[in-house]
C-alpha cells in the first residue's frame, strides 16, 4: 500500500452514479469532480517551525469532503486514489 509522507492523506474517491430527474445517466465527464472520500492512509504529519509534528486530525477509514481541485491523483495496482494535504480537507463526514 502507499505510505504517505508529511501532512499527506491518501483518499479512495466515492464517485456516485448521478441520474437527472429523467432516467438519464450522465457520463463521468460531464459531472463535477466528487469532492467526497474515504481516508486510506494518513502520514505522520509536518515539522512546525519549533520541531513539534502537527498530525492531522483525520484518521484512517474516515469519510471526508475536500477542496474542489485538491490533490494530485495517482494510479497504485489498478486503483485510483487522490493524494491531498491535510489542509484540503475541510470536513469530517459523521
Amino acid at each position: 500500500m502507499l505510505k504517505p509522507l508529511g501532512d499527506r492523506v491518501i483518499l479512495e474517491v466515492q464517485e456516485e452514479e448521478e441520474q437527472t430527474v429523467g432516467g438519464i445517466v450522465l457520463a463521468s465527464n460531464a459531472k463535477e469532480k466528487p469532492q467526497t472520500g474515504k481516508v486510506v492512509a494518513v502520514g505522520a504529519g509536518r515539522v512546525l517551525d519549533n520541531g513539534e509534528k502537527s498530525v492531522p486530525e483525520v484518521q484512517t477509514g474516515d469519510s471526508v469532503i475536500y477542496d474542489k481541485y485538491a490533490g494530485t491523483e495517482v494510479t497504485y495496482d489498478g486503483e485510483k486514489y487522490l493524494v491531498v494535504r491535510a489542509n484540503d480537507i475541510i470536513a469530517v463526514v459523521e
